[in-house]
Order: C-alpha cells, then sequence, then structure tokens
C-alpha cells in the first residue's frame, strides 16, 4: 500500500504541467465538454465561429429586424381596405371553408366591415385605418406586400412556417439561416437575437438552429409575459466571483480545452464549442451595455412610447432591437406575443380589442423606423412587419374574425426596397390573394436575395440530403426591388 503511493507521488513529481494537461484533459477537461455536445449537433458542427462571410453577391441590407405580430392583425381592418366589403357588410356568401372540420365544405358567412375608418396618406396615397396612425406618416418608405399567402391554417403550423419553413418538422430558423450564410458584424454579441419570444406556437423551434451548428442559434432575450424592463440575458453575469477570478478560470479552462482539441486533431464538435465558450465570455464584457436603455435621451425615449400605459413595454423592446442592430447584430425579432392559449392579434369574437393592440405598437412601431432612418440605419437594415396569417373578411360569432392564410398583408421598409410602393392584391373583400401573389415561401427567398444570399445555395448537408430554407420551392420577388 505504501510502496503504491510512492509510486503515484513519484509519478506526479515527474509530470510536467504541460504533460498532466494532455493526460487528464481526457478526464476532468473531457467530462466537462462531454456534457455540451449533444451527439447529434456535433455531427452537424462543421463550420465553427461567427466571423463575417462573404454573400453570394452584393447584398443591399447587412441586417433584419423583424417584427413579429403574434396572431394575425387582419389586413382588412388596417391595410387593406375594400370598399365592396364595406357596400356588402351584413350580406351572407358562400364560403369555403379551410379549418379542421370545414376544409373544403361551403358555407354561409356574414361578411363584416372595418371597424376602423381609413385615411389616405402619403404622396403615395396608401390607405391605412386609423388603427396605425402612427406608422401611416411613414407609408412614403413603406413597401407594402397585399397577396400574401402561406400554408397552415392555426397559430402552430403558420407560426412555425413562418419561421423555418416548415409546418411541423424540426428545421433551422430564418435567423439562423442568415447568420449560417453571412457570420457577425460584432465578434462581442450573439449574431441572432430574439427579444421576449412566446414559449407557445413553435416555442423554441421558432428561433432554433436545428441541424445547424449551435453556433447560429437565436439568443433569446425575456419572454412573452415577462415585462421588457426585466428582459435580459439570462446568466450573463456571476456575482459571485470578481471579474478578475472569472477571467482567470476562464483561460485555464480554454487551455484545458484547446489541448484536448489539439490532441482531437482539430474536431470541429470541440472548436465549435470552444468558440462558445469564447463568445459567452465576451458577452459578459458587452451585451448588458447594449441592453441598457437609462443611456437614451428622454426624447428619444418619448418616441418610441416608453413611459406611456398601452406603449412603454413593446417600445422597449423595439428600442433594444435598433440598439442590438446599430451595434452588429444581424438578425434581430421583437416579438409582440403572450403565454395565453390565443395570441394577441387572435380575435375570434372580439375584433375591438385589435385597438388596444394597435395602442400597444403603433407608437413604437413608427418611433423604431424614424430612430433608423435619422441615423443612417434604415438604408442597409430591412424592417419586417407581420404575422403569421391575416383574418377573414366575414364575422365569426357576432364581432369576430377567423384565420385567414388565403390572402393578407405585410410591410417591408428600408434595406433594397421599393419605397412607397404597395404590391398585390386580394379580391375585392379580402379573402384570397389575387394579384402579385406572394408565398411564404417567396418572402423569405426575396430576405435572403436582399441580404446577397442565393436561397438555392444557401443549402447544410443533413441526414444525406441538402437542406435550405425554402425547401424546393420559392421565388424572388424582384418587382419590390429599389
Amino acid at each position: 500500500m505504501q510502496q503504491d503511493n510512492r509510486h503515484r507521488n513519484d509519478l506526479v513529481r515527474g509530470m510536467s504541467r504541460r504533460r498532466m494537461l494532455r493526460q487528464t484533459a481526457c478526464g476532468f477537461g473531457g467530462l466537462a465538454l462531454a456534457g455540451l455536445l449533444n451527439e447529434d449537433q456535433a455531427s452537424a458542427a462543421k463550420v465553427s465561429g461567427l466571423a463575417p462571410k462573404a454573400p453570394h453577391f452584393a447584398p443591399k441590407a447587412k441586417r433584419v429586424i423583424f417584427i413579429f405580430m403574434q396572431g394575425g392583425p387582419s389586413h382588412v381592418d388596417s391595410f387593406d381596405y375594400k370598399d365592396e366589403l364595406v357596400k356588402n357588410d351584413g350580406k351572407n356568401i358562400d364560403f369555403v371553408g379551410v379549418r379542421f372540420g370545414t376544409f373544403g365544405k361551403k358555407s354561409k358567412r356574414r361578411l363584416m366591415k372595418p371597424l376602423w375608418r381609413f385615411k389616405k396618406y402619403g404622396q403615395a396615397g396608401q390607405t391605412v385605418s386609423e388603427l396605425f396612425p402612427h406608422i401611416a406618416q411613414h407609408v412614403d418608405d413603406i413597401c407594402l406586400l397585399k397577396g400574401m399567402h402561406t400554408n397552415g391554417v392555426a397559430h402552430g403550423p403558420s407560426t412555425l412556417f413562418m419561421h423555418t419553413g416548415a409546418t411541423a418538422l424540426v428545421r433551422p430558423s430564418i435567423g439562423s439561416w442568415v447568420t449560417y450564410g453571412l457570420g457577425s458584424e460584432n465578434k462581442n454579441l450573439p449574431a441572432f437575437v430574439t427579444i421576449s419570444p412566446s414559449a407557445t406556437k413553435g416555442g423554441p423551434r421558432n428561433y432554433s438552429n436545428a441541424f445547424l451548428p449551435t453556433i447560429y442559434q437565436g439568443v433569446p432575450i425575456g419572454r412573452a409575459g415577462l415585462s421588457a424592463k426585466l428582459a435580459k440575458i439570462a446568466h450573463i453575469s456571476n456575482p459571485k466571483m470578481e471579474l478578475s477570478d472569472q477571467r482567470r478560470q476562464f483561460e485555464f479552462m480554454q487551455k484545458i480545452n484547446r489541448v484536448q482539441l489539439e490532441a482531437a486533431q482539430g474536431d470541429d464538435r470541440l472548436d465549435a464549442t470552444i468558440k462558445s465558450y469564447e463568445l459567452a465570455f465576451r458577452m459578459q464584457m458587452n451585451a448588458p451595455g447594449v441592453l441598457e436603455l437609462s443611456g437614451e435621451d428622454e426624447a428619444t425615449k418619448e418616441m418610441y412610447g416608453i413611459g406611456e400605459k398601452h406603449s412603454d413595454d413593446f417600445g422597449r423592446q423595439c428600442l433594444m432591437a435598433r440598439r442590438l442592430s446599430e451595434a452588429g447584430v444581424r438578425y434581430v425579432q421583437i416579438n409582440y406575443g403572450d403565454e395565453s392559449p390565443n395570441p394577441r392579434w387572435d380575435q375570434h369574437s372580439n375584433m375591438p380589442a385589435h385597438m388596444n393592440h394597435a395602442r400597444a405598437t403603433d407608437k413604437p412601431v413608427a418611433g423604431l423606423l424614424t430612430d433608423l432612418k435619422r441615423r443612417g440605419l434604415l438604408e442597409d437594415t430591412l424592417v419586417w412587419w407581420g404575422g403569421e396569417f391575416g383574418r377573414t373578411p366575414f364575422a365569426q360569432g357576432k364581432n369576430g374574425r377567423d384565420h385567414n392564410p388565403r390572402g393578407f398583408s405585410i410591410f417591408l421598409t428600408g434595406g433594397g426596397v421599393k419605397s412607397g410602393f404597395s404590391y398585390g392584391e386580394t379580391d375585392e373583400i379580402g379573402h384570397y390573394a389575387v394579384e402579385g401573389k406572394v408565398h411564404m415561401h417567396d418572402l423569405h427567398a426575396t430576405i435572403l436575395h436582399l441580404m446577397g444570399l442565393d436561397h438555392e445555395k444557401l443549402t447544410y448537408r443533413s441526414a444525406g440530403r441538402d437542406f435550405r430554407l425554402t425547401d424546393v420551392y420559392g421565388e424572388v420577388v424582384k418587382e419590390i426591388m429599389a
């Protein structure tokens, strides 16, 4: 026994520090890494790091801000005025169902006119309802797509489709595809951030990297139902340890990790994990300052509706989005959602509630557009506003509207799209997209194109086949290009 102990002590005394690290890296160092390397994700981690990458061709936009209106705002009550709908208010017309139990079946439905008045704005004379008086002031900068249509008739499938191009399968989100294709503009921040995301209707899959390397997953800040004042990156700081001690600990662990990487002959799985540690540590130094709004002047905060009863929360989200984009985050998503069974804009029996949601979002969105433009950011930032689908022109119950994936409106602005432009149309009552039709796959292809990415070339091989955001579909909508 004593002889064995002496032998072990002799081994330790005769072992150099470098030799100890090499031989123990597969011990305690390996255990630390093993728990973080999911086998499926690791097998896909062929590209590591977020260094800027060359686009396929010259881009018109450098970054994207997606303003997600969860639940489906009504296009016929906001941006798509239909005179025939007003004239035929209360008339019963045959409609073909799209929902479970009614699909393909004809039934009589009562037409319901817009609940809000419309007015023409801007040099183009675009009609906008009184729901959005502040956004209406920006119509000369906006490219309105009024012939949108999509897949899925329920919130879950349609929301997932809007984010990933698939209604049910696990696929990378558009933000992950963009950052996979282009990398990051700031080495100290994540390339893809989602602010106050919902845990339902797709939940984390809406900002997931799926089979792409883990480094391309979106970073959630806050969550739906939590005040934006509390929206922070979880565990960004360690209050129990001084920064100098954290740095020494981090550098020591990275030495161990790199010794193991050398022994593994540059295994991409380890390399990706090491780089994720490095990004996380740099974020500790930089992210809190970017998310801190106290340094903004009062006029800017007022422009976003911060401090006002209805718009304070979403105004904070929009201002955070501007700060993140300005700091170099490639793809930022702002979510107007909640954790209730029915998303906020989902008004099946109470369309007047649209006004509450408009008050909460109208001024903040307009403030964001004003702020981006005055800072010179709008010209190379693509802003996308919209929900997963629209709503029907007929009534559901007394004053509600059902889901409508067959025709609805979204708008784009900045980043290479035409200003003061309207493209596409729904039919005379706003039910079907009939002219200038843009499918969600087409919108995805167009967004990638504006970022300098060919949607047919942006692929990733997984499980023996090449995948892309648009699957085997999608056409770039060149008609809206500036």
